[in-house]
């Protein structure tokens, strides 16, 4: 799946939205990719990380991959779908009262190995906090797989990154932001 063809997957399922958004990284953005758009329609959801399943062993070549790991909620369904085009377990840490990511229902293994899968990163905070998870729980992460990777290739992790969409939309820190400068209102989409 190429970069053209993924982008008509967001264009038609609304998924790529344009306007002034607050990200949750706090940074703003004139665009915002909200993949559970794209993702609540199961064929594509299948096709798209079929591909990014595809791409990952076109990178990164045959890995051994015991478990696909997400974080909630936007990893969810990209990582059950990556685990099922790896025909592998799914598991997903999720947020405790403070916000931060924990493991609450499901165990990892000493030495089980890891693909973590998100839908979009911009810092790769989220990811970075799962990652971390992994290891603390004696882990391996052996990749990490998300379909859009809108830091251009900035988001670094200690294993090796593959996206199917690349790109580097204009964010702002909040006070430089031109949009908030002119007056438009401020969403809040959600990640």
């Amino acid at each position: 799946m190429n970069d053209t063809n993924l982008l008509k997957h967001f264009e038609e399922t609304s998924a790529l939205l344009n306007g002034h958004f607050e990200l949750r990284s706090g940074l703003h953005s004139n665009q915002f990719f909200q993949c559970a758009l794209l993702l609540q329609y199961p064929r594509i959801a299948g096709e798209v990380c079929a591909a990014l399943v595809d791409k990952v062993k076109e990178e990164l070549g045959p890995l051994e991959i015991d478990t696909v790991i997400a974080p909630a909620l936007g990893g969810i369904s990209v990582g059950h779908e990556v685990g099922r085009a790896l025909g592998v377990r799914f598991i997903f840490a999720e947020k405790n009262a403070d916000g931060a990511l924990m493991m609450r229902r499901f165990k990892i293994e000493k030495g089980e190995r890891f693909l973590v899968a998100e839908d979009v990163i911009t810092r790769g905070g989220r990811v970075q906090e799962t990652v971390n998870i992994v290891k603390e729980h004696g882990g391996v992460v052996q990749a990490v797989g998300v379909l859009v990777d809108r830091s251009g290739g900035k988001a670094q992790f200690d294993a090796p990154l593959v996206s199917l969409l690349r790109m580097e939309p204009v964010t702002w820190d909040p006070a430089e932001c031109p949009l908030c400068q002119e007056g438009q209102p401020l969403v809040h989409p959600g990640s």
